[in-house]
């Protein structure tokens, strides 16, 4: 691990001074130690930021604003949240474990890395660890890799579930920029595919911070699910997951979400299959012929063509537990 200088910054504006390409922020530090250990992540400095950022959780008329240091435990237990975006805490409680939900902040989960084999074994080509050296699981080891929206460059995956849940509940980041300028992201583009800048993550530009959150408080705290797939039952990244959530009105469907985490570069929306939803009957021929269309067209890779039926069934399941909630 190569040697750093450690700060702790007592609020916004001294965390974004001391704050350049060489430092980095470290709140939970749930991802960042990994990558430290492993000589991925190798800045000259940390700055620590658990003081700086807002850990509240405050609920207005219209939305409900996540402060960019409340800890995952928070988002599960948070009376606001279950009762308005209850769908957050599910997919929390889906992710990791008990000690890392209890130190891992919002913001960090937002920017977490990738957790591809091969973007950890720093003796392999990578583009996310090292632009232009190639893609390792492109033709290698694929099998937990991406369905979707990959291309030559990386096939890596999303790995955050609470990001799933926030993508599809249309929430929006708020950050600062080095220049005190104010940021707004729609959720739906802080993430990004790969393209041909693999090793960004996301568009927050270089140095900013994450204050905090916001989701809307829509009608999607009674009709909700999650679903997640994996090799085993703690401690798991997904092999395919699933945010459902149903705008119901009697037997009718007024608007309908879905996401999933597993499959791609970013949370991924199934907007087509949204699309055909509304305004139908909910059934389990509906729900299929949902699923079908989000997987129709799908093009696996060599060793991940079993996700294919996997989501699919995921996403049934997920739409069926909605109606459950």
């Amino acid at each position: 691990m190569k040697p750093y200088t450690f700060e702790k910054a007592a609020n916004t504006n001294a965390a974004l001074r001391s704050k350049n390409e060489k430092a980095h922020f470290v709140a939970g530090g749930t991802n960042l130690v990994d990558l430290l250990k492993k000589n991925i992540a190798q800045p000259d400095a940390l700055i620590d930021i658990t003081s700086a950022v807002s850990s509240e959780i405050v609920v207005s008329k219209k939305n409900i604003s996540i402060g960019g240091m409340v800890r995952n435990t928070a988002l599960t237990t948070d009376k606001n949240i279950l009762q308005n975006t209850p769908l957050i805490a599910k997919a929390v409680l889906a992710g990791a474990s008990p000690q890392i939900r209890n130190m891992a902040s919002t913001a960090g989960n937002l920017l977490q890395r990738t957790r591809c084999v091969y973007f950890y074994d720093i003796t392999m080509p990578c583009n996310k660890r090292n632009p232009g050296s190639g893609c390792s699981a492109l033709k290698g080891e694929n099998s937990m890799s991406a369905l979707v929206g990959y291309n030559e460059n990386c096939v890596a995956v999303h790995p955050s579930d609470l990001c799933v849940g926030l993508a599809a509940l249309d929430a929006e980041v708020f950050a600062t920029s080095e220049n005190k300028k104010k940021i707004k992201i729609p959720f739906k583009d802080f993430h990004k595919l790969p393209e041909n800048t693999p090793s960004l993550d996301n568009t927050l530009p270089q140095n900013a911070l994450i204050t905090h959150i916001e989701i809307p408080i829509g009608p999607f705290s009674k009709n909700f699910a999650y679903v997640k797939l994996r090799e085993r039952t703690s401690y798991a990244f997904a092999l395919v997951s699933v945010a459902s959530a149903l705008h119901l009105d009697g037997d009718k469907i007024i608007e309908a979400r879905l996401a999933s985490g597993g499959v791609a570069h970013k949370p991924w929306r199934w907007y087509e299959a949204e699309n055909y939803l509304k305004g139908k009957k909910p059934s389990a021929e509906i729900f299929a012929k949902a699923a079908s269309i989000a997987t129709e067209n799908i093009k696996p890779l060599s060793k991940n063509g079993y996700k294919i039926p996997m989501l699919k069934g995921a996403i049934e399941t997920a739409l069926q537990n909605s109606l459950k909630s």
